[in-house]
């Protein structure tokens, strides 16, 4: 009997993740030291090449290519454009990426889980970087988004990808700290949308400083976070017989007073009422709203000066190791006071 040599299968063609992978660096990095090479470091760049040709990799030559060089456009990705928590974001972002020669291009989901992701699908290969702001997404769909374009995340924390964070911890301890000392034993937690990070990191420390301050904890919602949602939340509210609430957000928390107004509940007299982020608008209501306070504006600035050295290959001031988290302040206006008496 002859045997017959079977012929030996054809190699299979090194990709741009193999280049990656043997040089250290991330697909983006291997992609940009083709398509834009002087927003890669000689260094890095020359051992890039040298991988692609001892793998015999051959980046493909698509006319996109030349229009990404020349887009000098970031992505910033909203859940609701028209909550002005993302007014300050959007406005910090936006100066430090024309400073630096970069424009904005605004992505607005409507708090829409499969609009956002449809958003990021269009959208991305335009853009030289992203700012992914309070994303409904799970961390699998984001981390697939961010091999493809310098992303960074603002009040999201994506294990393995740059993060900056607002320490909701600390600023949630201040408000109840605030309201025990005022008298309050029995309050209650506004909730937001459930797929919302800070969503989470906000009741989590709220049920651990209710238990470590001994008071009496009251979940509420969840509630869209709107003034709208914050009015329709005000029964529940009246339900569980609470003396001061902590709201997810301002909005809900201005809809919260305005709903207790109109049937003639007294605030803070009746319920002492605290929101979250500080928007402009905490201080324009009667009574003017007691908040945890965000840097907003820091929020934006940080994020956007993150993503451009990424898309430069240089060293962010946030990493995947090391997420930036800034201070929150508790801000005491009129709509908190001493607990009734009952």
């Amino acid at each position: 009997m002859t045997c017959v040599e079977q012929p030996t299968p054809p190699a299979k063609p090194a990709t741009i993740y193999d280049v990656a992978a043997a040089v250290g660096v991330s697909p983006s990095t291997v992609s940009r030291a083709f398509s834009r090479p002087g927003r890669v470091s000689a260094k890095t760049s020359a051992r890039i090449l040298q991988a692609a040709a001892e793998l015999g990799y051959r980046a493909p030559t698509v006319a996109r290519a030349e229009a990404l060089r020349q887009s000098k456009l970031l992505g910033v990705a909203l859940t609701d454009i028209t909550n002005p928590y993302f007014f300050s974001i959007i406005r910090g972002a936006e100066h430090v990426a024309v400073a630096e020669g970069y424009s904005i291009m605004l992505i607005d989901s409507e708090e829409n889980e499969e609009l956002e992701r449809r958003l990021f699908d269009r959208t991305m290969p335009l853009l030289d970087g992203m700012i992914v702001a309070a994303s409904r997404l799970p961390d699998a769909v984001l981390r697939g988004a961010a091999k493809s374009t310098p992303t960074v995340f603002l009040n999201r924390l994506v294990p393995g990808l740059p993060s900056v964070l607002t320490d909701n911890a600390r600023g949630m301890r201040r408000a109840l700290e605030h309201l025990a000392e005022l008298g309050h034993r029995r309050i209650g937690y506004v909730s937001g949308p459930t797929a919302s990070w800070a969503e989470g990191a906000r009741w989590r420390a709220f049920r651990e400083g209710c238990y470590e301050l001994d008071l009496t904890e009251a979940k509420i919602g969840p509630i869209p976070p709107t003034v709208r949602g914050g009015a329709g939340a005000l029964p529940q509210v009246r339900e569980k017989r609470v003396t001061a609430v902590v709201c997810y957000n301002d909005l809900i928390s201005i809809g919260i007073m305005r709903a207790a107004k109109g049937i003639g509940m007294r605030i803070p007299s009746d319920l002492s009422v605290i929101g979250f982020d500080n928007v402009f608008a905490s201080d324009l209501v009667t009574p003017g709203l007691t908040t945890v306070a965000a840097p907003l504006s820091l929020l934006g600035e940080r994020a956007a000066r993150s993503v451009i050295a990424l898309v430069n290959d240089q060293e962010p001031e946030t990493t995947a190791d090391s997420p930036s988290v800034l201070p929150m302040r508790l801000i005491v206006r009129e709509s908190t006071t001493s607990a009734p008496r009952r």
